[in-house]
């Protein structure tokens, strides 16, 4: 197949296959998303960092989820707009390779993030005598600095590596983002390299993370199975079911997109497409309604918040 340099190049982004006079509909809920996303996750950002009730390592890491999924949104939605509401699906060649970078990056720091929450869990209920001085507040900030260049580093030899490669004629992609694999594919070079490399970085983040993760939860429950008091195991349990909810909302998604790609090649276009935006959009969505529903502290921080301001206003009125 013929090839082209890089230079003056774009990649062509995809959409819903098939939908094509409906795109400008499905902008709606994906706008409608994008907002709920930076609204719910800055109110999370806000309230925990003005309420000093919830200055504790449960909260920081709940705010270090809320910044990932910041980032992931702004990382993936605006190119998803300009193909459904804008009709633009041309991207440039460095763009692509930034938005991939990005877009990789803040997906390895939410798993790493539900990870530190599992630990988080794992010590509150199978030490809770010594929370307090395993997690204290210069080892949260170390956690998260580990986070972010353990992120960053792993992720910086991806589009550098893409960058040398020359590519065939046909630019379109398989996403409405820019993905590693789906540049890498369209590639006319040897690009085993570049594919060993991707699984390695996979597997020595998504792959070892959920296992830890599983392992601390594995822990988790014999711990609690061993307490005598029925209450306090549900009391014990109840505290790990929106980490649990954000861990399936993450990795589900992107379980089934793997078995797509490797078993399922007759499968329909478009369900893959599906399961990647429920495993790039669906979290940053979700994640701070499940902590706003399940976490008592910050429901009632957020009513305070709302019924003093209800109340300023009538005041306000009664004047």
């Amino acid at each position: 197949m013929p090839c082209s340099n890089h230079t003056g190049t774009s990649f062509f982004l995809k959409g819903l296959p098939g939908l094509e006079d409906v795109h400008v509909w499905i902008s709606i809920p994906l706008c409608a998303m994008y907002v709920a996303s930076l609204a719910g996750n800055s109110l999370i950002l806000w309230v925990v960092s003005s309420e000093p009730s919830l200055h504790q390592p449960m909260y920081y890491f709940l705010s270090m989820l809320a910044m990932t999924d910041l980032g992931l949104s702004a990382s993936t939605l605006p190119s998803m707009l300009s193909i459904y509401m804008l009709g633009v699906r041309e991207v440039a060649v460095d763009v692509c390779l930034a938005q991939l970078f990005f877009i990789h990056t803040f997906s390895i720091m939410e798993s790493s993030v539900l990870l530190t929450m599992a630990f988080d869990r794992f010590v509150a209920i199978c030490n809770p005598l010594h929370y307090g001085t395993i997690l204290t507040n210069s080892r949260i900030a170390t956690l998260g600095l580990a986070i972010v260049v353990r992120s960053v580093c792993l992720h910086i030899p991806a589009p550098v590596m893409l960058k040398k490669l020359p590519y065939c004629w046909d630019h379109l992609l398989s996403h409405s983002y820019c993905l590693h694999p789906d540049v890498m594919k369209l590639a006319c070079a040897d690009t085993r390299v570049n594919s060993a490399y991707g699984l390695f970085v996979v597997i020595s983040t998504l792959g070892l993370d959920s296992v830890l993760i599983v392992l601390s939860y594995l822990l988790i429950l014999q711990t609690v199975l061993s307490i005598a008091s029925k209450t306090e195991r549900l009391k014990a349990l109840n505290t790990c079911v929106s980490h649990i909810c954000a861990v399936l909302l993450f990795y589900t998604p992107m379980i089934g997109l793997s078995m797509i790609h490797r078993f399922g090649k007759r499968a329909f276009p478009c369900i893959s497409i599906l399961l990647s935006y429920l495993h790039f959009l669906v979290p940053p969505v979700l994640n701070p309604v499940v902590y706003t529903i399940k976490t008592k502290q910050i429901r009632w921080r957020m009513a305070r918040i709302f019924w003093s301001r209800e109340s300023s206003v009538r005041d306000t009125q009664g004047h």
